[in-house]
């Protein structure tokens, strides 16, 4: 059942579109990840232009990360001061990576800097990931006792001058380093069309020093708005969301992420993360191989670039 996506100038297989957001959907049930940093790339493989599947793929992550985020507001792990925070760094760090992506859009270099940024951060994540996950299981093999991580209390971060009071992650801080970590993950949802959960919640944890129950709903929180935000400049400025490719993304992750929830109790955490972690290198490794690999038609290179 082939259909043409208006904005991406493409037809694909529909039940090739509801597969691909159901996998992407129980890989989010799984593992409590957003998805993005692998569904964008998926979209690439399949034929849709990377500028379509950033702006897209932003999209998503708000009607997914808005249900997980209810979840916690319920739990009442949230803390929205600290989100608030985060969020003014995000809008700033939303409309810089924007900007930077409508200047290389129009030098015709979007394309390459996107697939780019997928292979580094795919990279670096899926061997971090793989290495920890590996100790994990070498230590659960060995039973012996079990060692608690404890947060340094103070630090640089504790140094800084205007500091605020968070009250439900019972930190007094300054409010720079929040701010900071708020604009990176902004850049990241406006260039590589990911929530940047992946980076955020490591950062919320050992950066700013916040208890890590209230730390995905917090990250979840700033998400929705950064990630609507920037996909609210794509739209009007770049003319790259294609609703239609959404919608079906969007219909397949929430049945997957239902199913993944289910599998997701069944597996050891140091499984599931091993499990992620080869993924995420299997699509990094296709993606350099696309990069790396001389096409069989070389004068259709850049044809059309930056139109």
């Amino acid at each position: 059942m082939q259909i043409y996506l208006p904005i991406a100038e493409v037809s694909v297989n529909a039940f090739l579109l509801l597969g691909l957001g159901g996998v992407v959907g129980i890989l989010s049930g799984m593992f409590g990840v957003g998805g993005g940093f692998l569904m964008t790339p998926l979209l690439f493989m399949i034929g849709i232009p990377p500028a379509v599947a950033v702006a897209t793929e932003a999209n998503q992550i708000v009607a997914s990360s808005f249900s997980g985020v209810l979840a916690h507001v319920r739990r009442k792990t949230v803390d929205f001061r600290m989100g608030l925070v985060l969020l003014a760094g995000g809008l700033v760090g939303a409309a810089l990576g924007v900007q930077v992506f409508n200047i290389l859009r129009e030098l015709g270099q979007v394309d390459l800097l996107v697939r780019l940024c997928y292979v580094v951060f795919l990279g670096v994540i899926g061997s971090l990931m793989f290495v920890e996950s590996l100790n994990a299981i070498r230590k659960a093999r060995r039973k012996g006792p079990v060692q608690r991580i404890v947060r340094r209390q103070r630090g640089w971060v504790h140094a800084l001058p205007m500091k605020m009071k968070f009250r439900t992650s019972g930190l007094y801080i300054s409010a720079i380093p929040p701010f900071v970590v708020g604009l990176i993950v902004g850049v990241l949802a406006a260039v590589m069309g990911v929530g940047g959960g992946f980076i955020m919640v490591p950062a919320m944890i050992y950066i700013l020093g916040m208890p890590t129950k209230v730390v995905v709903g917090t990250s979840l929180f700033q998400i929705i708005f950064v990630t609507a935000f920037a996909t609210l400049l794509h739209a009007t400025t770049n003319y790259t969301v294609d609703m239609l490719l959404a919608v079906l993304l969007l219909v397949g992750g929430v049945v997957g992420a239902q199913i993944g929830t289910q599998i997701g109790t069944r597996l050891k955490a140091e499984q599931l993360r091993i499990l992620l972690a080869v993924m995420v290198l299997a699509v990094c490794g296709k993606l350099a191989s696309d990069l790396l690999i001389e096409p069989a038609e070389l004068y259709s290179i850049g044809a059309g670039a930056g139109h």
